[in-house]
């Protein structure tokens, strides 16, 4: 009968564990998915309060416009790889102005082939937005001591009522220049 009482108190025992474990095991599951849920509600809220408004995915995307054109493009030799007059030929390039990779040396040849592009008419205008990235008008101006290049459509000229602009210098042919891009809308965006 002594055995008997001993494997009952193990067993006992045993099952106090046993459902401590599960205990122990349920609230850091607990803990572990409280915590996983406000990390993820924190960086929704971030993401969304980055890219929210009208203005501030605009603003993102003249930044990232201005860096994406300091680039050669993809391919590097995009312009000699497109018909500037067929925009079903545009569709796996990505638009950069410079003859190399950290290089703020522009291509004459690039800066050419984008303005046939932008400036053949309107439709092929709208059509080089997607290989530069961007979703509203954009203008584009290279100026120098003997240069004057304007690409894209001037808001100016069209009642821009929002517009951001980023300048950065760069050399074109043996020239310094100044390179200012502006991403535009003449519709009304919000504001936060």
């Amino acid at each position: 009968m002594v055995g008997n009482s001993q494997s009952w108190k193990q067993k006992r025992i045993k099952a106090q564990f046993w459902s401590f474990d599960i205990i122990f095991a349920i609230v850091i599951f607990t803990v572990a998915m409280t915590i996983l849920a406000y990390t993820w509600y924190n960086i929704d809220n971030q993401l969304s309060l980055s890219y929210g408004s009208g203005a501030e995915t605009m603003q993102f995307e003249t930044q990232v416009l201005a860096e994406r054109l300091m680039t050669p493009g993809a391919p590097a030799n995009w312009e000699s790889l497109i018909n500037a007059a067929n925009s079903s030929t545009w569709n796996y390039i990505s638009i950069g102005l410079t003859t190399a990779p950290n290089s703020s040396t522009i291509s004459e040849q690039k800066v050419y082939t984008l303005m046939a592009m932008a400036n053949y008419n309107n439709s092929n205008y709208q059509a080089t937005k997607p290989a530069m990235g961007i979703g509203y008008d954009y203008y584009i101006t290279i100026t120098g001591k003997n240069i004057n290049i304007e690409i894209g459509e001037n808001p100016a000229e069209h009642n821009a009522l929002t517009s951001y602009v980023y300048k950065t210098r760069a050399v074109f042919g043996n020239e310094p220049v100044l390179v200012k891009v502006a991403v535009w809308t003449n519709e009304p965006i919000a504001i936060s």
